[in-house]
């Protein structure tokens, strides 16, 4: 039923400027009874009516970001409360709206101009509009189910579920992670983003605080931080990754504290990682760095060989490549510090493999990932390959200098003699006094003994090939 005082459907040319600005109010009005004050003030408020063309209505909003979320969440609400207001208009078009005057003058003189209403925002001003996104997007790869968990990064895995859960968590906001590079800071933070986006009821930004920095810049110079502002504080939540890029660019704290602030009192979560705790971040500032230690701080230690293993499972297996466990086994123990490089290695290996149809065994992976290996190698001591080959027996580090002579005991200890040979420049009898003062002619024997049987048994041969590979790269 057509509204008193509206045109026939059939006749868009007949609504005039005042006619056209009461539907709007209307609308305006039924919306904001609908979604609440708060809802309003934050994402619809700063609607402009636009021109009425046959049966489009445009609406127009000074952002892209504002733009595509008003129309992803209110976009059918706004298109059935104008045919239900005025049924001459059949569809509504959101548009970002440009320079100083809007498309509506043309059409309509400007509705919103002609009878402001005392919470219509003021006249958008005549700069450029930040063309690019604010955020930056997801990676659909780094998921929680992708993450591979183990002792040193449970307790920040368990962190980001639960933000991912509840976000604005008692205790838990903000959260902060930190940890070396390439140990899993970005990839969580990618998890939560994923696991509160899924069902498009919460809005999230994430972005390096470099590309914070470079928005803040930009917004300056194209005199529209009021803008910047108000995309940044009206997500439900906001991360920043590398938050360590902020030391020494003062400005750009003080934009990020005040906008911290103003999330955290209204509810919303922040997400951080860096490469430090907040109190060994010097050079921020104490405010800003206190306020990051007020919610949960969580760290992700270095990967144990045990966790750099299941990594290397979980990413053969999703490759669906078959990866010998010895290969495996020699890049956990070569590439301890990084994730990332140890991620990459692998994808280097299964890559080669697929290209050139060879399979993947120890000698191949050494040439293939030789510059990698290389800039891993370091001084092989006689200590270190005691360690290795302990490690490697589950014997105790000790046992390579006592008197035991059972086999259990004496073979890893031959075979560490072995390797100081190979390996080392020390000479037999600095050999020997390593391993208990030993005599120079029992580190011979020890010698002779595993090359004999590294020649009669495969198996034998090859966990002792494996240990040298891991010893020297």
């Amino acid at each position: 039923m057509t509204p008193i005082g509206s045109p026939d459907a059939s006749d868009s040319a007949a609504l005039s400027t005042v006619q056209l600005n009461a539907h709007w109010v209307r609308v305006r009005d039924r919306l904001r009874a609908e979604v609440g004050d708060v809802e309003y003030s934050t994402w619809l408020k700063q609607i402009v009516l636009g021109p009425l063309e046959e049966d489009e209505i445009a609406l127009l909003l000074p952002s892209r970001f504002l733009r595509d979320w008003v129309r992803g969440q209110y976009g059918d609400r706004l298109q059935n409360l104008w045919q239900t207001e005025c049924p001459v208009v059949r569809r509504v078009e959101l548009q970002v709206q440009r320079g100083g005057t809007t498309a509506a003058s043309s059409a309509t003189s400007g509705p919103e101009a002609a009878q402001p209403e005392e919470d219509a925002p003021p006249a958008t001003p005549a700069t450029p509009e930040v063309r690019n996104d604010l955020a930056v997007p997801l990676d659909p790869r780094f998921t929680f189910d992708t993450f591979v968990v183990g002792k040193p990064n449970e307790f920040a895995y368990a962190c980001a579920r639960r933000v991912a859960e509840k976000p604005s968590s008692a205790g838990f906001n903000p959260l902060f992670l930190y940890g070396g590079v390439g140990l899993g800071k970005t990839h969580l933070m990618h998890a939560i983003g994923s696991e509160l986006t899924r069902d498009g009821r919460v809005s999230v930004a994430y972005m390096s605080a470099e590309k914070f920095m470079y928005r803040f810049i930009a917004a300056i110079r194209s005199q529209s931080t009021m803008e910047f502002k108000e995309q940044l504080r009206s997500v439900d939540v906001l991360m920043i990754d590398d938050l360590q890029f902020l030391i020494g660019k003062d400005n750009t704290q003080e934009e990020f504290f005040h906008t911290f602030n103003a999330l955290v009192d209204a509810g919303r979560q922040i997400v951080v990682s860096a490469d430090k705790s907040p109190s060994d971040l010097s050079g921020l500032e104490d405010r800003l760095r206190t306020r990051l230690g007020c919610g949960m701080v969580a760290d992700i230690h270095a990967t144990t060989f045990e966790l750099r293993i299941s990594i290397l499972e979980a990413k053969a297996n999703a490759s669906h490549v078959s990866v010998p466990t010895k290969v495996l086994e020699f890049l956990a123990h070569k590439i301890t510090s990084n994730v990332r490089e140890l991620e990459g290695a692998l994808n280097r290996l299964i890559a080669h493999a697929n290209l050139f149809g060879r399979p993947i065994t120890l000698e191949n992976t050494q040439e293939v990932l030789h510059d990698i290996l290389k800039a891993h190698d370091r001084r092989v001591t006689i200590e270190e390959i005691q360690r290795k080959v302990a490690e490697h027996w589950n014997i105790r580090l000790t046992d390579m200098s006592s008197a035991r002579r059972a086999r259990a005991v004496a073979r890893p200890r031959q075979v560490a003699m072995y390797l100081a040979k190979q390996l080392t420049s020390r000479s037999l009898p600095e050999i020997g006094r390593k391993f208990g003062n030993r005599d120079h002619t029992t580190v011979m024997h020890a010698v002779s003994r595993v090359t004999e049987l590294m020649e009669q048994d495969v198996s034998f041969a090859e966990d002792v090939e494996l240990l040298r590979r891991m010893l020297e790269g």
